[in-house]
């Protein structure tokens, strides 16, 4: 018995000496290890609540589109554009908003949030639609040469059709009718062939003079991504998953 006492402080002792030497180390371990965990869960919820809030504003300017009425939006709008710019949402309500400026009138108004949400959208091709939409305005302003900068931006490979369309229409809108073939026989080769947008492509490339451009080779493989953009009178822009509705 009195050995195993002996082999028990001596565990004891040697417990005491290492929490001497490396007590200290390990409790700043542990405590950074709880600061970073919290750190974590508080950044998610924090995360999580930001989203939460700024879909509701989405929402509320989705409802006034759909009402077309953009005094209506315009609060939810400055809101969620000025508190929640990192967000998802806030890209897409400028997108909303923009259109609802340009159908009422308002070309100035619907540039500036094509322009802010083409400068903070994080996904490449909610960037490529504000720019495209973005163009269409500078071109209905005969601002070409603005239009055709814009469009120069790279872009997903999707949209090369659509785009080379867009800078053909401020071409010929400038009277650059050679530059402006080259463009629509551009948007020819890349857009879907079955597509009836093409067709209405290859309207305006004839309308101008020059060989009908021919249309791909089976073997060669169309933009799959095209038929997406086939009317871009459209706004292909959805919230993100799980907005409240």
């Amino acid at each position: 018995m009195a050995v195993y006492d002996l082999d028990e402080q001596d565990q004891i002792d040697e417990l005491k000496a290492g929490w001497a030497r490396y007590g200290g180390a390990i409790t700043v371990g542990l405590v950074l290890a709880v600061l970073v965990i919290g750190s974590v869960q508080g950044w998610r919820w924090w995360s999580g609540k930001r989203a939460e809030d700024a879909s509701v504003l989405y929402s509320a300017v989705s409802d006034a589109a759909r009402a077309k009425d953009p005094a209506k939006a315009k609060d939810a709008v400055s809101q969620i554009t000025d508190r929640y710019a990192g967000t998802g949402y806030a890209p897409r309500a400028a997108l909303l908003y923009a259109k609802m400026l340009y159908d009422s009138g308002d070309r100035k108004g619907a540039a500036a949030q094509f322009t802010w949400a083409a400068e903070h959208a994080k996904e490449d091709e909610l960037q490529a639609i504000a720019r495209f939409r973005l163009a269409q305005v500078q071109i209905d302003d005969k601002q070409y040469d603005a239009a055709l900068a814009t469009l120069d931006v790279k872009h997903p490979d999707s949209f090369d059709g659509v785009f080379a369309d867009l800078r053909g229409d401020a071409l010929a809108a400038a009277g650059r009718g050679a530059e402006a073939r080259t463009a629509y026989e551009t948007a020819l080769t890349k857009l879907d062939p079955k597509s009836p947008y093409r067709n209405y492509v290859q309207v305006k490339h004839d309308a101008i003079g020059g060989a009908t451009a021919a249309a791909p080779a089976p073997a060669v493989a169309a933009d799959k991504a095209a038929p997406t953009m086939v009317e871009p009178a459209k706004d292909p822009v959805k919230a993100p998953a799980g907005a409240v509705k």
